[in-house]
Parts: C-alpha cells; sequence; structure tokens
C-alpha cells in the first residue's frame, strides 16, 4: 500500500509538471502565432527559394581514411 501511494504521488507530479510544460508551448505557439499573422498583415512574405539549375550541386567531401 505505502509504494502505490508513493507511486500514486510521483504520477500525480509529473502530471503537473507535464501540464506546466503544455501550457508554457501553447503561450509559446501563441506568440509565434501573432506574430506570423503580425507580418502577414504588414506585407512580409518569405522569399522564393532559389531553383536547382541556378544553384551548382554540392558535393560530399571526401573522408580520409
Amino acid at each position: 500500500m505505502k509504494t502505490l501511494l508513493e507511486r500514486r504521488n510521483t504520477i500525480n507530479e509529473e502530471i503537473t509538471k507535464l501540464n506546466q510544460e503544455v501550457l508554457a508551448k501553447r503561450e509559446l505557439f501563441l506568440k509565434v502565432q501573432g506574430i506570423i499573422e503580425y507580418l502577414s498583415e504588414i506585407g512580409v512574405t518569405l522569399e522564393e527559394p532559389q531553383s536547382s539549375e541556378e544553384t551548382p550541386p554540392q558535393e560530399d567531401p571526401e573522408i580520409e581514411g
């Protein structure tokens, strides 16, 4: 019985920590989402990626052993 009570308390503490992490991640998500919306409203856009024809292929460096 004592072991079960200790286990229950440990699980409860883990749940509390996880809930705190979820709240922090949710807050960060909302901030980032707000920044994205703001930048979109003021006209900031992503640069178009360069086509593969314009950039030379990357060569793998040789590994000397």
